[in-house]
């Protein structure tokens, strides 16, 4: 992902009819029995369709990292969205064009499921919003040095 989906403006408030919000989540979920699946191309192609739900669905996302066994996003959505909805609609949708594109993961993964059913959801403030950046930026550099 470009750098420049990092340029976040303080107080960007997005308009509806009637009402004004900043709507920010720290989204993370893992693959089942947190298996490194998600490499070798995969992950680029999990951003590119996390892209694609994202313009389909419009929520903004602002920062994303595809870890070889999880995924962070950091998102900006409507106020009419239920967290957990955009969640299933993510790990669902990523998980059937992934099977479709790559029916060796299934293989890979006892019991054919991609995803742990779990995932972890945090709201973002202005304070924390840099915190939750420079975490999303560090997660590559972190994983490079484990290997």
């Amino acid at each position: 992902m470009e750098k420049d989906i990092f340029n976040i403006n303080k107080n960007d408030l997005s308009y509806g009819r009637g009402y004004a919000y900043s709507l920010q989540y720290h989204l993370v979920w893992c693959t089942k029995y947190r298996k490194k699946v998600l490499k070798n191309g995969i992950d680029t192609e999990c951003k590119e369709m996390l892209q694609d739900l994202a313009e389909k669905y419009k929520f903004r996302i602002l920062a994303m990292e595809v870890m070889p066994d999880h995924i962070h996003l950091l998102l900006d959505c409507k106020p009419q969205f239920y967290i957990s909805d955009m969640i299933k609609i993510m790990k669902g949708n990523l998980a059937r064009q992934m099977f479709l594109v790559h029916p060796e993961l299934k293989n890979e993964l006892r019991g054919g499921h991609l995803w742990n059913p779990s995932y972890c959801a945090v709201t973002v403030s202005d304070r924390s919003r840099e915190q939750v950046l420079a975490y999303l930026e560090g997660q590559k550099e972190r994983e490079k040095t484990k290997i």
